[in-house]
């Protein structure tokens, strides 16, 4: 019969085994194939033009000029946390607010007025929701091609361009369903305005 001691010492060498093998080993080829195979994505989706950074497609940029595609709502707080040096850390959360409430419904109203202020050709066009509301992460990169296209004619008269030009863009940054069954078309709004400034061909 083994001693305890033998038992954990035989219980200290598998787990150093399997710490290698999981935290180093696994992750070392995973990182690896990703960067082989995807780097990209596994660098963070970052657009690059010539050299500058202008940020990743996966993350939502606050866009409030008339001459640019607007996104979903963020809730930025700048507040809440610091790095080492005591510069504040942004960071996006949700609203967590009940879709019952009163909050809420008012917080809509005075999104909805905004939107139809700078959006003045489209009165009589009901507003898409994802244009009032934010997403769970509260940094949704992407909006629906009925929310880009309310903005057209705003981002067209702002930049005195055809509606037509603005629709093209919108469409080449457009991407499908999942497979083409799974989720919903979206538009990618970062790369919309860094084409529409022809930073992104």
């Amino acid at each position: 019969m083994k001693t305890f001691k033998e038992v954990l010492a035989k219980a200290a060498i598998i787990f150093v085994i399997f710490a290698v093998l999981t935290g180093i080993v696994y992750t070392a080829v995973v990182t690896g194939i990703a960067q082989l195979i995807f780097p990209g994505q596994a660098n963070g989706s970052i657009i690059e033009v010539d050299g500058k950074k202008y940020g990743s497609s996966l993350l939502a940029q606050q866009y409030t000029d008339e001459s640019y595609l607007w996104g979903r709502i963020m809730n930025l707080d700048v507040s809440t946390y610091t790095d080492e040096n005591g510069k504040p850390l942004m960071y996006a959360v949700p609203s967590n607010k009940s879709p019952a409430g009163e909050e809420l419904e008012a917080l809509v109203a005075e999104r909805v007025q905004k939107l139809r202020a700078a959006n003045p050709d489209m009165d009589d066009t009901a507003i898409p929701v994802d244009l009032v509301t934010c997403s769970g992460s509260g940094l949704d990169p992407e909006i629906s091609p009925a929310a880009a296209e309310y903005q057209v004619k705003r981002v067209a008269k702002a930049r005195d361009i055809s509606e037509q030009e603005v629709r093209d863009v919108i469409e080449k940054c457009t991407s499908g369903r999942f497979l083409g069954v799974f989720g919903e078309e979206r538009v990618n709004v970062l790369k919309v305005n860094l084409m529409l400034d022809g930073i992104l061909k």
